[in-house]
Formats: structure tokens, sequence, C-alpha cells
């Protein structure tokens, strides 16, 4: 077995019940007339909101892992633990969650009411996806069960993406998969981006490479002539590892290989599932983290995206980078923070129309594909709110950094003609950052031809949560 010591294992269902009374609680004790929101201190969305001076759903005993079978490879979770708590507490089984999100604070129930992918996503889908059932308090203050064949299916296949606008899962059952101890690395470099598309669609049918198997699938691409696959195969072969968590940077060690001699690597499976977190991919460079000399001080245990997260509210707060700007003679900067999906087969040209127009680099990649989950979920709109297409293979493109605001723009002009791209080639983009749609456009691209109106008033007939729109978009 796969040994950690962050936390001591399940806590049994006697305590989930208690955090879930408590929960409750905190809902009855909301005046009726005013909404309903979590109280939480943290989050990995990067849409502002407004601030309300108001009491929240108290979830802080909503935390942990409930149990693991592993037999049946199935784990209970509650809704507010964090893929590092459940990690944790799986690895211990030689067990993973099917998809385990890039960084380490996201929580089980927000990866599947909002955005979740990694590296398995291209064969194992979306975290969504590998549910079982979900108790989710709806609007209504009840807490409902919700499989893909009960008396609740509905909710069970809209609740994905509608980003706690129609209830907050308390619980939910999920599908676990056996890993080894070892992840071996391979990294390709491609000198073109067609060529890079091409290896992609390839590995991702066949899920093999040079022989040998593909059970982790990623790219970086730093510009138009430089880009990058990682390939990773589970072993439980012992020998040396590598170590990101420290001076070393995860997303500059795939760089070390050529076209015609691809680098290899060997990371724990543990620090292979958090590779990113450490320096939030990239993003550290910002709070200069990444220079040497600066990092040679860092903390240790301050090197991961949660800490990052805090350095951001304090900017939001005081406007720091853009005073900073300010005193350089620089505009203020735009936000331009997203995941979104095209089809594998244009991703090339997404990427050539990008690096073209955005100053920003360098970019993650990640394919991925709906999986086959059987005849109880609909074939044609399996999850009517995440519009993806069943048997098509998308790539999710990632990149988080910001543009200098050109005087007299509309606000949000990068991040609006990105949207823009993005439909006209058959995307579609996250909703866990800014958005700039009309309502109009919104709904025809994630109200599912109305199902998401229907759902709303069976699920939250009293309008007790925002809806996905004013969450999205107004930023309510």
């Amino acid at each position: 077995m796969l040994r950690s010591t962050r936390v001591a294992g399940p806590h049994g269902p006697a305590v989930h019940r208690e955090g879930v009374e408590r929960l409750l609680r905190s809902y009855h004790a909301i005046p009726a007339d005013a909404p309903v929101r979590l109280a939480k201190k943290t989050s990995n969305l990067f849409r502002a909101r407004t601030k309300i001076d108001a009491p929240g759903l108290d979830v802080s005993g909503l935390t942990g892992v409930v149990s693991v079978d592993p037999d049946r490879r199935t784990a209970d979770v509650a809704g507010m633990c964090t893929y590092e708590d459940l990690v944790d507490v799986t690895l211990r089984y030689g067990l993973a969650p099917y998809v385990v999100p890039q960084l380490k604070t996201i929580t089980l129930g927000g990866a599947v009411t909002g955005l979740g992918i990694e590296s398995t996503s291209f064969r194992n889908g979306l975290p969504h996806e590998s549910v079982l059932e979900m108790d989710i308090l709806t609007g209504s203050g009840e807490i409902v069960t919700a499989t893909p064949d009960g008396e609740n299916a509905d909710l069970f296949r809209g609740f994905p993406n509608s980003y706690g606008s129609l209830g907050y899962a308390t619980r939910l059952r999920i599908r676990l998969e056996p890993v080894e101890k070892f992840v071996a690395l391979r990294h390709l470099r491609f000198d073109s981006l067609d060529a890079l598309q091409d290896a992609l669609e390839r590995i991702s049918t066949e899920r093999v490479h040079a022989g040998a198997p593909v059970d982790y699938l990623d790219g970086v691409v730093f510009s138009a002539a430089e880009s990058y696959l990682i390939l990773g195969t589970r072993t439980g072969e012992p020998g040396p590892v590598s170590d990101y968590t420290g001076n070393e940077i995860f997303y500059r060690s795939v760089q070390h290989s050529s076209v015609n001699h691809p680098k290899t690597d060997r990371l724990t499976i543990r620090d292979y599932l958090w590779r990113w977190d450490t320096d939030w991919f990239w993003c550290s460079r910002a709070f200069g983290a990444q220079n040497p000399t600066i990092r040679r001080w860092w903390p240790k245990r301050l090197l991961r995206s949660s800490f990052y997260w805090k350095l951001i509210a304090l900017d939001h707060k005081y406007d720091i980078a853009d005073r900073i700007e300010a005193r350089k003679g620089n505009p203020p900067r735009e936000r331009v923070v997203q995941d979104v999906e095209v089809p594998i087969e244009r991703t090339a040209e997404f990427m050539r129309w990008f690096l073209d127009e955005i100053p920003i680099e360098p970019v993650w990649l990640c394919p991925l594909r709906l999986r086959d989950n059987g005849a109880s979920v609909d074939a044609q709109r399996p999850w009517p709110l995440y519009p993806l297409e069943p048997k098509r293979t998308y790539v999710n493109i990632g990149f988080w950094s910001s543009v200098p605001v050109v005087a007299g723009e509309i606000e949000g002009a990068t991040n609006r003609t990105i949207e823009s791209k993005v439909a006209e080639l058959d995307g579609h983009k996250s909703l866990y950052s800014d958005s700039f749609y009309t309502r109009d456009e919104f709904e025809r691209l994630y109200y599912g031809g109305g199902e998401y109106t229907a759902l709303k008033q069976r699920y939250d007939p009293r309008s007790r949560l925002l809806d996905l729109y004013s969450k999205a978009v107004q930023r309510s």
C-alpha cells in the first residue's frame, strides 16, 4: 500500500451526520428573504464577487472522507473535502480518484459542480463522471439523494456546471482506480503546432506511445516553435525520483527535451498528482517565487497554491499590482485567467491565433473525452449544463495571467475576444473566472436547452440560491 501521514483516515458516518446537522441548522438560521451562500473563507474561483455581510451555510463539518471501500473501489466523501485530504486517504489503499484536479485545495464538491480536469481526463473524463450518487442540499432546504436512475436523476445530470446554483453536495460516492507508487514520465518536444496536435490526437486515442502505455497525458506550449507533451506511465519499479517541491520547478524541467531525444523523469504518485501545485503551474513567478535568490529563502511549506491565493486576495484588496504598474507609468492590467475547451482538431488553429493575439505564455493543454457511462445517462445530452459531445475529443487550454488595458476599450476586452473565438471554433469555456456573455448568449450556451430553468423551479422554487447567470457573469 502507498502510505501518507497527513490525515488520520476516514472519519466515519457519525461524524458526517453531525456535520450535516450543523449545516441544516445554519440554513434555517438564515432569514427567509436572504440569499443562501457558503460560509467559507477560501475559494478557487477567480470571479470577483459582491461581498454580503450576512450569515452563510456552516460547512465546517463537511471537510473529510467518510469511508473507503477498497474492494468495491469507492469512497464516500464530504462535499467540502479537499482533493489533498482525499488523496492522502485513498493512496493508503493504493487507490486514487479517477480525476484529481491540479490544485490541492479544490474540493470534490467544487470540482463536480464546477470545473475539474487533469491528465487522466483523456481516458476518465471529468470528475462528475466518476460519481455514483450524491446527497445535495437544495435551495428549498431539503437534502435529496441524486443517482443516475433515481427520482432525482434530473438533478444528478444537471448538477455539473451549476456552480452551487441548484444546491450544494454534502456527500458524494465516487469510483476510485488503482495506482502504482511511481509515475514514469516522457517529455516529447514539438517544433510545430500541427505536429503537436497530431501526436495529441493519436496518443489520446491509442493510449500508447513508442510501445509503452500512456496513463497520464497533458502538455505545455511555450511558443509556436516550442511545445511539449508530458506522458505518464504507472510503475511500481523502485528507483530514484525527482523532487519539484523545493528549488526545482516542474514546468521548466520539461524544456530539457529535444525533438529527437525526449527527456525521461520519475515522480512518486503523490508528487505527480501535485506537480503543478507547488508553483501554481507557472503563476508563482508573478510573486518572485521562481527567482533563485528569493526561492532559496522562501519557506517550502508556502510553495503551494493556497498561499498564492492569499497573495492574490491582498492584491485585490489593495490594488497592489496596478499601483506598481502606475508608478512605472504603465496602464492597469486586465486579468485573463481562463480554461477553454476546443475540439482537438481545432487545437493548432486556436493556439496559432492565441499566440499571435494574446501576450501570454506558457499555455497548458489537457485532452478530455466524456466516458461512456451506459444507458442510464442520456447518450445525446449526458450532462446538459456541461455541453461536451459524447465520443468527441476536446483539448482544455488553460492560461492564467494578465494583459495591459488599452485606453478606451470596453471592460474585459481581451476576455470577450477569447469568448468569441472559442465559440467560433465550436468550443466553450469554464465559468470559474470572469465571463462577459449577454444573458441570451449565456442561456443558449449553458442552460441546456431550458433544462436548467426546469431544475431551478423544482429544486429552488423560492430562488434562495443565486441563479447561474448571476453567479458567472454578473458576479453577484
